[in-house]
């Protein structure tokens, strides 16, 4: 009698450690969701294809044709590589809970932003308005308060190494909406 209650334990003992190797090895096996977070680079900075590039500063990615980005659980930092690494305007932290945030560029120029991951992952979208001053048509030396009103999608390719952001713009200064792509490609 002790012998079968000895047997049935270590048998038992025994599935239990096999049922535990095998899901261990299944789950280092499965592929890793991709994600944002590596070295980009595009031909044309994101603000290029739209002709807004004049509505942002030097330091913000939308004038970057590099990007560096380290994606976290719940946001993502963004930092232009090909600037001084001590330079405050060379970084942004995108959090996705969907809240507005404001970064102040220089004493003119302010962004408003909020960002949404979707529940895949795959799939950023980023609506931004950057306000700035700008000169008046016609009229020398009168500024005018300018904004621009941007939606991205960022879309990450199944394989990670590419991301493919889809944008529209609206500003004060032009009437008719404009969209465009622009593609980054992963090279680290």
């Amino acid at each position: 009698m002790k012998n079968k209650r000895f047997i049935l334990a270590s048998l038992i003992i025994l599935l239990t450690g096999v049922i535990y190797i095998s899901v261990q090895a299944q789950k280092k096996n499965a592929p890793q969701r991709a994600n944002f977070s590596g070295q980009w680079k595009a031909k044309e900075a994101i603000s290029i294809g739209g002709n807004i590039f004049c509505s942002y500063d030097a330091g913000d990615r939308m004038a970057a044709k590099s990007m560096k980005i380290v994606e976290q659980a719940d946001f993502l930092t963004i930092e232009n590589p090909d600037l001084d690494a001590a330079s405050t305007k060379s970084r942004e932290k995108l959090i996705f809970d969907g809240k507005t945030r404001q970064i102040s560029l220089s004493k003119e120029n302010r962004k408003a932003f909020s960002v949404h991951l979707s529940n895949g992952g795959q799939t950023m979208t980023i609506r931004s308005i950057a306000y700035f001053i700008t000169g008046t048509p016609y009229k020398v030396n009168v500024k005018q308060q300018a904004y621009t009103d941007v939606t991205e999608v960022w879309n990450l390719s199944n394989d990670g190494k590419s991301i493919a952001v889809l944008a529209k713009a609206k500003s004060n200064i032009w009437k008719e909406e404009r969209s465009w792509k622009t593609v980054f490609d992963k090279i680290d």
